[in-house]
């Protein structure tokens, strides 16, 4: 009997002390998250008029791009090394940076 209080107390402590430390409104990490939250950006830009036609082709051409390398690289290994990864948040840097541009220069109004 005691033995089975112990475990149970050491099973609620652990389940309690995980969702303690565990951040309420933090993003999933990484490289698709990071796609796929652009993704979202540059719809939503489109939906609003923000984005004109010209502009979401170059972002989509961009998109693919980095998708592209993205497969290579995990083709070529057990998934992404360090070098690797940074290249890939070097390049979604990049064209986070485009589509708040595209968003913000007031051309698609």
């Amino acid at each position: 009997m005691f033995a089975r209080t112990v475990v149970m107390a050491a099973l609620g402590i652990t389940f309690v002390s995980a969702s303690a430390f565990a951040a309420p409104n933090q993003r999933p990490h990484g490289v698709n998250a990071r796609e796929h939250r652009q993704t979202v950006r540059i719809r939503e830009g489109v939906k609003d008029g923000e984005i004109t036609r010209a502009e979401l082709d170059r972002l989509r051409a961009d998109e693919a791009a980095i998708r592209a390398e993205e497969r290579v690289y995990r083709r070529t290994g057990d998934g992404l090394n360090r070098r690797e990864r940074q290249d890939l948040e070097h390049d979604l840097n990049r064209t986070s940076r485009e589509i708040y541009r595209a968003k913000h220069n007031n051309r698609g109004e």
